[in-house]
């Protein structure tokens, strides 16, 4: 059996134009999440997802493997990120190649995680019972406190009027904000097509330093200034 890693990483983006190509460190996203899944013993072939033919370049270059351009109609801003993930995992399962044990989405958006943060998610995975291993951080902020809304006459008001309101901090369930770290499926789990929420998954808990997730310019500049803090551990990926 084997674990197939993919990057997912189209050419448009509103948001942040060229995003996939901008640079952490020096390093493209794209590149930076294609070295960090080869980096990590768990897995055994990186495919690249993209429409574009400047990033297929820079991912084969960098180690990965792309059998073919991304359709057109699936790297629209409003295309659903599970098509591309069941076009893509037929990739892996070719008859003439082994059997594909796990599915790990390693997003390049997020340039801190660590080879070991990809391990652990799998080893998460492989302890069974799941359909999928997500990653997430403590959220700073939990929502019970901080999660508001205002009506039509601007008036504020909890956004689930439903819940009970908390009296202490420490009386609330323990919150978690996802991050596009790492995402472990069952291949059956992503032919199915099933909302995330959907799914019987476990949380695999990632330090805030290394789940920078980038939207904006902003984001670049946190993530080239974490990458270069005296506290990191020593198994970044460059």
């Amino acid at each position: 059996m084997q674990v197939a890693a993919f990057v997912f990483a189209r050419g448009g983006s509103k948001g942040l134009p060229g995003k996939n190509l901008r640079l952490v460190g020096g390093v493209p996203l794209v590149a930076r999440a294609i070295h960090c899944a080869l980096d990590c013993p768990e897995i055994n072939v990186v495919y690249l997802s993209t429409d574009d033919p400047e990033i297929a370049d820079i991912g084969i270059r960098s180690g990965a493997t792309v059998p073919e351009l991304r359709p057109a109609e699936l790297a629209t801003d409003e295309s659903p990120e599970w098509l591309a993930w069941q076009h893509a995992v037929t990739w892996a399962e070719k008859p003439e190649l082994p059997e594909l044990e796990c599915f790990v989405s390693v997003p390049p958006t997020a340039p801190l995680r660590r080879p070991s943060d990809l391990s652990a998610a799998i080893a998460l995975y492989r302890t069974g019972g799941c359909d999928a291993v997500l990653t997430g951080t403590p959220s700073q902020r939990h929502p019970q406190f901080n999660l508001y809304t205002m009506n039509d006459e601007g008036m504020a008001r909890p956004y689930d009027d439903r819940r009970s309101a908390p009296v202490r901090r420490q009386d609330v369930s323990l919150a978690f904000d996802l991050t596009t770290v790492a995402y472990v499926l069952a291949p059956q789990a992503v032919r199915a097509g099933a909302p995330l929420s959907g799914l019987k998954s476990r949380l695999l808990v990632i330090p805030r330093e290394r789940a920078v997730d980038i939207d904006d310019e902003l984001d670049l500049h946190i993530a080239n200034c974490l990458l270069n803090w005296e506290g990191r551990d020593s198994d970044a990926t460059v």
